[in-house]
């Protein structure tokens, strides 16, 4: 067989171009006593001094292609041979893992996915990852490992519409698992709320969406582990930007699909935490990970891996953007969210949370009252001026835009909309990076132009 072992910065050569046997790889120690309880993910930057993101990253194990290629191979095989028969046997009771690079089948751990687990557990700082299909399947996943049938979730009432409806009504329904909603601001809410012994999960938004509310994550994490329940953070309006890990939350989810992809061309997620949590969901028999198997394609994960390096970049340059433009906004008289305004209600919070130097958030929210002037404004700024995309998604680097009440937050009643603060003339606007920062401008101010003209923009 022609499958390498390489290491961290070590080219494979022909002596190590084929696996080694069972045998060799105890290299005389009573391997099998001890490997079951090993973790199957390697130590990543949390347990060697976090400090930053970037930094973080540039840690972490590198791979190596197949024949010396700076990029890894993509291993595109479902199911993976041994060299002895003994060795199955040995891999299915967990004596033999991917830790020490033994495969079974890609449902249960890939190469390729797994180098791509490394990099976002050094994103964001914790023991180990596991990369999904999709960010529902990530959230659905870790929650239904943490909370079973009779079990209570508390949850901030300002989510995701697909996270709100999987809380709301799928899990009440099929699980027997129900959710209160707080207002993730009010902190003794959040505490009253928690049933001790009943409640596992607290589950929030390090970021909403799409109303753009900062959650106080060292405090919300300290109520938590007082009560004794496992804090889960969304982080997928803020990567780079908010660690949530560092600032003691126990597990981060995200949807790869925004931001970390930047592309707007894959579905993906990740769960990001304890190796302890991590594993348990990858169990042979109670694993969720495992026995619902929302596994990620290899080529998928390969992309991925390639985008992570400069998403450093591309978030400062979102956030660059998403601060200028709302400033501006703002000072034309528009009603404009976004954390990196100084009237922001969570400004100061926001400011005592964030990694150094990659700003508040690439997103922002204009409030245009109705829905039909909101419309009005997306409108002209697509196919008059070219501003942007009436799209939902975010994290591309054209301006994506979106009336949230009708469109991702639909899933949502007019009452619970209400409470989340989403108004129905919201308008959510991902901030891209095509193009110069003052040619976009021009265009945004032209389309307000055309709508001050219409006398639409002001009425009440």
């Amino acid at each position: 067989m022609a499958e390498t072992r390489p290491q961290a910065f070590v080219l494979p050569t022909n002596n190590n171009s084929k696996k080694r046997t069972e045998h060799d790889d105890m290299d005389g120690q009573d391997y099998a006593a001890s490997a079951a309880k090993k973790s199957m993910f390697l130590p990543t930057a949390a347990s060697a001094g976090w400090e930053d993101p970037a930094m973080a990253l540039a840690n972490a194990r590198h791979e190596f292609g197949e024949h010396g290629g700076v990029n890894m191979s993509i291993e595109a095989s479902a199911t993976f041979t041994v060299m002895e028969p003994e060795t199955l046997r040995k891999m299915f009771s967990g004596e033999l893992g991917a830790d020490r690079d033994f495969f079974i089948y890609s449902r249960h751990f890939n190469p390729t996915v797994l180098n791509l687990s490394r990099q976002m557990a050094a994103l964001e700082g914790t023991e180990a990852a596991y990369c999904t299909s999709s960010g529902m399947s990530a959230i659905s996943s870790v929650l239904l490992q943490l909370v079973s049938s009779g079990d209570h979730i508390v949850a901030s009432r300002t989510l995701y519409g697909g996270t709100h409806a999987l809380l709301t009504h799928f899990f009440p329904r099929a699980c027997n698992i129900t959710t209160t909603f707080v207002d993730i601001n009010d902190l003794d809410m959040v505490r009253n709320a928690i049933e001790v012994g009943k409640t596992k999960v607290l589950y929030f938004e390090g970021m909403s969406n799409p109303t753009l509310t900062v959650a106080n994550i060292p405090e919300l994490s300290r109520i938590g582990h007082e009560k004794g329940v496992t804090v889960v953070v969304d982080n997928t309006f803020s990567p780079m930007v908010v660690s949530p890990v560092k600032l003691g939350a126990d597990v981060v989810v995200h949807s790869i699909s925004k931001f970390i992809s930047g592309g707007a061309d894959i579905i993906a997620g990740v769960v990001c935490g304890p190796a302890s949590l991590v594993n348990s969901m990858m169990d042979l028999h109670q694993g969720s990970l495992m026995l619902l198997g929302p596994t990620m394609n290899a080529k998928v994960a390969f992309e991925l891996s390639e985008r992570i390096p400069h998403l450093g970049l591309r978030m400062k340059e979102h956030c660059n953007r998403a601060l200028v433009y709302a400033t501006r906004m703002k000072k034309m008289g528009l009603k404009v969210i976004y954390p990196g305004l100084e009237d922001h209600p969570q400004h100061e919070l926001l400011k005592s949370m964030i990694n150094k130097d990659y700003g508040y958030g690439g997103l922002l929210c204009v409030d245009m009252g109705t829905e039909e002037r909101a419309n009005r404004l997306m409108n002209l700024l697509q196919n008059y001026t070219q501003f942007g995309f009436m799209a939902v998604s975010l994290g591309y680097y054209e301006t994506l835009m979106s009336c949230s009440g009708s469109s991702t937050s639909s899933e949502m009643s007019n009452e619970e909309k209400e409470l989340a603060g989403i108004s129905p003339g919201l308008v959510r606007m991902s901030i891209g990076y095509i193009g110069t920062l003052e040619q976009r401008w021009s265009q945004f101010e032209k389309a307000l132009n055309r709508m001050q003209d219409s006398g639409l923009f002001g009425k009440k």
